[in-house]
């Protein structure tokens, strides 16, 4: 089980994760639509369910968090930390649920995988910007929370339709396609 969560960690693994960074920083700035005061619902969160089902829950909180790293340097907002570390949390939420009850690269994707990864996106999407982000934005920066539950809301909402509209039928896809090449076998 902790080989599913750490991920295997080699050269592929290594360029997923950083590749998956730089698309999830570039996406988080110009890949979405504003929904609220410096929130975006973003095509982003797709890299980290791609990361996660292909290299497991710690590349792909790596992903999420160092993403918003480089979208924040990208986009010239400062550094919101508390925003990455709830990206984190997420990235990883999600990543369990792409390991638990599925193989997306053995083919392995059907619907008590689908309600697994579900579960476990509602959950962090719940702990990563509904718990730590503003635990964080208080601690850190010591600001008034008001906007911040609005932001944090508005991102409940959107990364996690996206990451369900959008990421289901995606792993799904993902883990047909993987399908077609289990099982050769070299005569």
């Amino acid at each position: 089980m902790a080989k599913k969560i750490l991920g295997n960690w080699n050269t592929r693994t290594i360029v997923g994760v950083a590749i998956g960074v730089a698309l999830f920083g570039v996406l988080m700035v110009y890949g979405g639509v504003k929904v609220f005061t410096n929130t975006s619902l973003t095509s982003a969160y797709v890299v980290v369910a791609v990361v996660a089902a292909l290299f497991g829950p710690v590349p792909a909180a790596i992903t999420a968090g160092l993403g918003n790293v480089l979208a924040d340097l990208i986009g010239g907002w400062g550094f919101w930390f508390d925003w990455s570390l709830g990206n984190l949390v997420l990235g990883f939420f999600t990543g369990l649920g792409c390991v638990l009850g599925s193989n997306v690269k053995e083919g392995v994707f059907n619907t008590k995988s689908a309600i697994t990864y579900a579960l476990f996106v509602l959950i962090g999407c719940g702990l990563g910007f509904g718990v730590v982000t503003p635990v964080l934005t208080y601690f850190f920066y010591s600001s008034e929370l008001t906007i911040t539950w609005g932001q944090v809301t508005a991102a409940i909402i959107s990364d996690g339709l996206v990451l369900l509209v959008v990421g289901i039928p995606l792993l799904i896809a993902l883990a047909n396609r993987n399908k077609k090449f289990t099982g050769l076998s070299k005569d």
